[in-house]
């Protein structure tokens, strides 16, 4: 049996190891110059392969049963396993699995190995033009025809900054009748409204932040939050991002409320304030938050309270620095984006297969599918997964033809 995959990143080189193992001819069809380029990127270059702690909300989709459908058909610990055969050795922290090595290289250089052991044949820089079936599958691409059993679209979305993520594989499966859900970023900085963000620009600082949907709290992440010259960014405000993303998109007003003295109330930080006041009266504000927060910090804090009393001064800058609000405006362009939401319509795909429902023999695996995972290797994970799913499923198909 012959199986094309287009795309050779996580999960297309997944797919293709797993489906050569099962004794299918494959072909990877690439179109960057080398396959796993996304990869060497994810984890900040540590590849942050999977995630021991799957909770009820680490992966969203219009279909999240269905995704999670997927999931059981090939594990974490099916994940865990597959990586040790090939002699990856991991560590953890808390639930979050990483290459021992702590270099996403090592994992591409696994995964790239066994795809060569194997006899995977890997076509780069190679660009699909059309895929059409009679009595095989045709693709059409610009160095030549090629021709398959069974095809495997997993082509990733436009979430890179890398040249030629286009987001390319929406547009062939969108040519073969499947519906589209809109694409935009999931895991992703966002813009604020606002004429102070270079003043805080390069700050990390910890924070719990709230996200509010028309005006109605809806989600709290805490964690180390990076203060940039647009707005925010950093794990916490990544896992929110794609609500706030998606709430603009659907014309909803989106507003983070940063707490960035988490640790105590509002109260406790007046009472700190007060009491730093009066041992030191003649300091100015600015100099009272000294020592507190970052020096940088500190003259913007106090620009955005108004009054002279000092006991009314401390209780407004308590209040300010307990919720501070950003008004998100927008989001970083696709190539700061870690993933992006929407793609295939799960409802027109057999989740426990990931084969269209439309076409026979036609399979869907990774980003392209209308799935997107929190931070913490739940995305690479989905890419573990149904990279395997669907080859399993190609396989087992062929041998049911024969």
């Amino acid at each position: 049996m012959e199986i094309a995959i287009i795309g050779g990143g996580a999960s297309g080189l997944m797919a293709a190891i797993t489906a050569a193992r099962h004794g299918a001819s494959v072909t990877i069809l690439e179109h960057q110059p080398a396959c796993g380029k996304k990869l060497l990127a994810t984890g900040n270059g540590k590849c942050n392969l999977t995630n021991t702690k799957i909770t009820g909300d680490a992966y969203r989709s219009h279909a999240p049963k269905a995704a999670l459908e997927t999931l059981r058909g090939f594990t974490v610990a099916d994940t865990l396993a597959f990586f040790t055969d090939l002699g990856l050795y991991t560590r953890e922290k808390d639930g979050w699995i990483y290459p021992y090595s702590q270099q996403a290289r090592t994992v591409l250089h696994v995964l790239l190995t066994e795809a060569e052991r194997l006899g995977v044949r890997i076509e780069t820089q190679v660009n699909i033009q059309k895929i059409s079936r009679r009595s095989r599958w045709q693709l059409r691409t610009d160095s030549g025809v090629y021709e398959a059993d069974a095809v495997i679209l997993a082509t990733g979305s436009k979430a890179s900054n890398l040249p030629g993520a286009d987001g390319s594989g929406y547009d062939l499966a969108k040519n073969l009748g499947h519906k589209i859900y809109p694409v935009l970023p999931a895991l992703v900085p966002l813009t604020g409204q606002g004429d102070y963000f270079r003043q805080w620009a390069g700050l990390r600082m910890e924070a719990q932040i709230s996200l509010y949907l028309d005006g109605k709290q809806t989600r709290q992440e805490r964690g180390e939050v990076q203060l940039t010259d647009y707005g925010v960014s950093g794990i916490p405000v990544f896992q929110l991002s794609r609500y706030a993303v998606e709430a603009i998109h659907e014309n909803k007003e989106a507003e983070l409320f940063l707490d960035f003295f988490p640790e105590g109330s509002a109260r406790q930080l007046e009472s700190l304030l007060r009491k730093r006041k009066s041992l030191r009266p003649y300091k100015e504000w600015t100099e009272i938050l000294m020592g507190i927060f970052p020096d940088k910090f500190c003259p913007l804090a106090v620009r955005r309270v108004k009054g002279k009393n000092p006991d009314e001064f401390a209780r407004r800058l308590a209040r300010s620095i307990k919720r501070w609000r950003v008004s998100i405006k927008g989001w970083q362009d696709y190539k700061y984006a870690q993933v992006c939401m929407g793609g295939v319509d799960f409802r027109q795909v057999n989740a426990r297969t990931l084969e269209s429902r439309l076409h026979q023999g036609l399979y869907f695996a990774g980003e392209i599918l209308d799935v997107d995972g929190a931070c913490g290797g739940y995305n690479l994970q989905w890419a573990w997964s149904s990279g395997a799913v669907a080859a399993m499923a190609a396989c087992r198909k062929g041998e049911e033809s024969i």
